[in-house]
């Protein structure tokens, strides 16, 4: 799986080291990035080995060439002592109105279907109404401590996972989704205690880095559902996810969107009727309130 973890990463203040990291995580020779920014293989060496430390404008293109997330574009920059440029203010910062807006926009028009809003490692900083109403049909979320992760609530036995179909392959699938949704293709250090946490949850099976997601079990979908048990029907959902374009701002980066979908016809008639009986039983929830 082409995701590279963070294990190894060096010291922020290097930027050497920083830079030939990228460059290894990239799988890309120096040659390869001298000619793909248009700089000479010995200023990159130079960098490299702390000979020389590059202008702004050269950091920033080397980094933009070996798509180098936001976020360590200021570290780079830190380490050669110049100021980060990427502001990393929380998601709801008032510079965000304007992206918070049309998150809230989207997740609202996802009606009645599940939509939710999470940052790099799923931790759940918005959601529609319907996102809460349809959990609370299998467990009391209320009863759940926050703040609200996805994955644990999917992964833990006392949450989601008793409800969960083909609970094996959903499993595989989500942790390969953890790496292959990764910003910038790299785990970082939370995302890495994140998947140690997944792990620690029983009868995850440990074959998923290598496992290859094929299956006679679905073989007429497109994609692997999501599917839950209630009341001894199968509902079947599938995600589609969302990012922003061209973000220059670390929390746009690494927000998404995920909207669950009803799989077929008989998925969504079944969920129009648990949330409908679901809504008889309890009181309206409040807006954007997170599962």
């Amino acid at each position: 799986m082409n995701v590279t973890s963070h294990d190894q990463k060096p010291q922020a203040g290097d930027l050497g080291s920083l830079l030939r990291y990228w460059r290894d995580v990239r799988g890309v020779s120096q040659l390869d990035l001298s000619l793909e920014a248009g700089y000479s293989q010995r200023q990159i060496s130079f960098i490299e080995s702390g000979r020389s430390v590059p202008g702004r404008d050269t950091l920033l293109t080397l980094a933009q060439t070996l798509d180098v997330p936001l976020r360590e574009r200021n570290a780079l920059l830190l380490a050669a002592g110049y100021a980060p440029i990427y502001s990393e203010a929380p998601w709801n910062a008032q510079e965000m109105h304007s992206v918070v807006r049309a998150l809230e926009r989207v997740v609202r028009q996802h009606e009645p279907f599940p939509a939710l809003v999470m940052d790099r490692d799923w931790n759940v900083l918005m959601s529609n109404d319907a996102a809460p109403r349809f959990f609370d049909c299998f467990i009391d979320m209320a009863a759940r401590e926050g703040p609200r992760n996805m994955l644990h609530l999917i992964f833990d036995p006392l949450g989601m996972r008793p409800f969960v179909a083909d609970w094996d392959e959903v499993a595989r699938s989500l942790l390969q989704r953890v790496y292959r949704e990764s910003v910038g293709h790299v785990i970082g250090d939370s995302t890495k205690r994140l998947l140690d946490e997944l792990l620690a949850y029983p009868d995850v099976p440990r074959d998923w880095r290598t496992h290859h997601g094929a299956s006679t079990t679905h073989a007429t979908l497109p994609m692997i559902p999501l599917s839950f048990v209630s009341e001894g029907v199968v509902l079947r959902y599938f995600s589609m996810v969302t990012t922003v374009g061209t973000p220059q701002n670390v929390a746009a980066q690494e927000l998404r969107v995920e909207c669950m979908f009803p799989a077929d016809d008989a998925t969504e008639a079944r969920h129009q009727q648990l949330l409908a009986a679901h809504a008889s039983r309890r009181p309206p929830i409040s807006a954007n309130r997170t599962p």
